[in-house]
Formats: C-alpha cells, structure tokens, sequence
C-alpha cells in the first residue's frame, strides 16, 4: 500500500515522501497516530505542488542567506577584554561576545550560531557563523587588552 508521510518516521521514511508498506502497518498504525496518509490521485497531486512551492520557498533562503554570508564574510570585530601583562585574558571569549559584536555591526544572528575556538590570549582569530544549514561565514575577530592587571 502507499502512503505519503506526515512527519519523519524511523526505519521508514521522510516527511512528504511517498512509500511502500503492507497495508495492516498503513491501516492500523501509521494512519490513524496521523504519522501517514494514503497516498490516491488528488493525495499525489497535492503533494507535488507542496513541494514544488516549498522548493520555491527554499531557492529563495538560500539565496537571501548567501547574500548576508557574502556581507559579513569582509567583517572583521575587535573585542577589548580584562587581560594580565603576558597577554592572558582573565576568562575566555565567547562565542556569545562574538554574536554581541557582529550585532553591533548592523548583522541580525544568534549566539548559538557563532562557533570559535577557546580564545585565552590577546590575539587574531577566526569565528565560524552559521546562517543557514550549510551556509555559513567566516568573520576575523580581533581580541585586544583592556588595561593590564595591576
């Protein structure tokens, strides 16, 4: 029997993916918890378009996406931190100062999208932003003592 998928179901198959199962599995389980539907004519069609649209939908993210990674990737920030005189920082920067500082920079991004290595000393390094699913930029953080340590 065919069934087009509601949702996401293990050892079977995709959301909006039409499969094969044995038609007690479809009738007594998958259909009636709502995780299936069966898959007729109009079902077929329906679905089609949904995913034609949805297509549509995501060209267009990812096109906004790599257009916001290709602005912020000529980004460079300088954080000033707390720092003794051989250069260690008191703490660490993290990635959510980072996600402060490029939002000051004009750029719209969440703290759990900035990855960067643990920075304990003054220096340059590299920060990761992830905009959307594979795309993501590269932005140059500059990390510059505040005073020395008395």
């Amino acid at each position: 029997m065919e069934i087009i998928l509601k949702q996401d179901v293990d050892n079977l198959g995709h959301k909006d993916q039409i499969v094969n199962v044995r038609p007690g599995y479809a009738n007594n389980f998958l259909i009636p918890q709502g995780y299936a539907t069966a898959a007729t004519a109009s079902a077929k069609k329906v679905l089609a378009e949904k995913i034609k649209q949805q297509a549509h939908k995501e060209a267009k993210m990812v096109a906004d996406a790599q257009a916001v990674a290709d602005k912020l990737n000529g980004v460079a920030v300088a954080l000033t931190v707390k720092a003794a005189e051989g250069g260690k920082i008191f703490g660490s920067v993290t990635a959510a100062q980072v996600a402060e500082a490029i939002e000051a920079k004009g750029f719209s991004i969440d703290k759990r999208n900035v990855k960067i290595d643990t920075v304990k000393e003054i220096g340059e390094y590299k920060a990761t932003v992830k905009i959307y699913k594979d795309i993501k930029a590269e932005v140059a953080v500059s990390v510059a003592a505040e005073q020395a340590a008395e």
